[in-house]
């Protein structure tokens, strides 16, 4: 079951609901079709509910969105990117566990912007 916390991403409300948001931004490019994607949906939904409110959570299916991906070089998915201030802040490819993004997210949150 998808969180209702998890903000569906395109390449036409990119720069709104990403670049111009006032919280940090996990971005999780994906598809379909992409095991490891699917694998790490879940954690993705626990954490939009956990930092509901501290960060923005969202996703971007590579598929129908793919001048975002090219614009930012996706190359590989899943491909988790970081936002703060509308800049890329870091950065992670592959599935990751749980503790390893909320830690990253922490970080994010407790940076100046």
């Amino acid at each position: 079951m998808a969180s209702e916390n998890v903000v569906t991403l395109t390449d036409d409300n990119f720069e709104d609901e990403v670049l111009n948001a006032d919280v940090p931004v996990l971005v999780d490019f994906w598809a379909t079709w992409c095991g490891p994607c699917r694998m790490i949906a879940p954690v993705i939904d626990e954490l939009a509910d956990d930092y509901a409110g501290r960060v923005k959570i969202g996703k971007l299916d590579v598929d129908d969105n793919p001048r975002m991906a090219q614009e930012y070089g996706v190359r590989s998915i899943p491909t988790l990117l970081f936002f703060k201030g509308g800049d890329v802040a870091d950065q992670m490819m592959g599935a990751a566990p749980k503790g390893q993004l909320a830690k990253k997210l922490d970080q994010l949150i407790g940076q100046p912007a």
